[in-house]
């Protein structure tokens, strides 16, 4: 889940103790003039779930009330990265002295979570690790110990921070606290920003939450930003099903995350472009055909490989759900089946008397085959 500015800032920033501008979420032009009122000058600030705002002039200055109706009704017909703004964050200007660079993330080779801090806000850090690797420093949490002041200030040592040492780790070990109650993948604010009356200010925050923990966070979990859907996506989604649409030719059909993306991985590794990440499981037999009419409905697919394993879930039951779909679609785009687990051979039969199809022993080889199709090349 991903939020907007205003959102990660009001409820999950401010609420830890970290500073932010004053500001007013608007909808509408009007809605603006009248925040001007309020603030006084401001940035007039797109809110979509997207980096890169400013160079895409989705973030503007306004120093009258018809200024800020003027720039809010521009930007609010913008589109930015596939994100229509629906909304900006008008938000007091600030003069600013130095930007830093504050996150909170996972580290997945460590298990870890992973404090960042660097000198060079405003960058993207990536750029900052390539060109300035003396500018960022990383800290790695041992989770029994946790992070706190101390610690932030020891990760802290040696850098010049003007003499904000103090006021930063406070905010890093705030950050981090949050980031734990919150169930955050990542927050990371850029720039952390040192302003001429020596108060140290988040002027943004990226906010991303880990899906499976929306029931923990049900509240915030409904202020997520919508993402963009194709219309196949959406339905998709009014099916139950996660359906994610690629610019590839060989459609996937697997059960389960992990073996859907692997799948994916394969295709790539094989030469070719996964059209889809579609995952159905046990209950295939039951959504098998909304599957199918997916997958078959994107333009580009030529083929396409159906991977199943099953441990808990039986292939047999999922089997005959796609091979009882196939027959009533009868789509005519060649298709090649990879089946271990859970009830093997019984699925095997059903697909090899149901749709005179042989699966193959490695799910390499059920890939390279459907890649071969897609391109024209003979299949095996």
């Amino acid at each position: 889940m991903n939020f907007l500015e205003h959102v990660a800032k009001a409820r999950v920033l401010a609420p830890a103790g970290i500073p932010v501008p004053r500001s007013v979420h608007c909808r509408t032009a009007e809605e603006a003039a009248l925040a001007f009122e309020e603030l006084g000058p401001c940035m007039v600030k797109a809110q979509v779930p997207t980096g890169k705002r400013g160079k895409a002039g989705g973030i503007k200055p306004a120093n009258s009330a018809a200024e800020a109706r003027s720039v809010a009704e521009r930007i609010l017909s913008m589109s930015i990265d596939g994100h229509a703004v629906g909304s900006v964050l008008l938000e007091e200007q600030a003069r600013i002295t130095r930007e830093f660079y504050a996150a909170i993330l996972t580290d997945f080779a460590s298990r870890r979570p992973l404090v960042l801090f660097s000198t060079e806000g405003g960058m993207d850090i990536e750029e900052v690790a390539a060109t300035r690797p003396d500018a960022l420093r990383r800290h790695l949490v041992d989770i029994d110990k946790g992070f706190d002041e101390a610690a932030a200030l020891a990760m802290l040592s040696g850098l010049d921070l003007g003499g904000t040492d103090g006021k930063v780790a406070e905010i890093l070990a705030a950050l981090y606290a949050t980031s734990g109650k919150t169930d955050a993948e990542l927050i990371e604010i850029n720039p952390l920003a040192v302003l001429a009356d020596g108060r140290v200010v988040a002027l943004d925050c990226k906010l991303t939450l880990d899906d499976s923990a929306g029931f923990r966070q049900p509240e915030l979990s409904l202020e997520a930003a919508e993402e963009p859907m194709t219309d196949l996506e959406r339905q998709g989604a009014e099916n139950g099903l996660k359906f994610i649409q690629l610019d590839g030719n060989v459609g996937v059909l697997a059960n389960g995350a992990g073996l859907t993306m692997t799948t994916m991985d394969v295709i790539a590794h094989c030469g070719g472009r996964p059209a889809n990440f579609l995952e159905i499981g046990g209950e295939a037999y039951t959504k098998s055909e909304a599957a199918l009419k997916l997958v078959l409905s994107n333009p580009g697919v030529k083929s396409l490989v159906v991977n199943f394993c099953g441990a808990f879930a039986r292939t047999d039951v999922m089997a005959e759900g796609v091979v009882t779909a196939w027959k009533r679609l009868n789509p005519s785009i060649p298709v090649f089946f990879s089946i271990h687990g859970t009830g093997e051979d019984e699925a095997v039969r059903l697909v090899r008397e149901g749709l005179g199809q042989e699966p193959f022993d490695l799910m390499e080889d059920a890939v390279q085959a459907a890649v071969n199709a897609a391109s024209g090349e003979a299949a095996r």
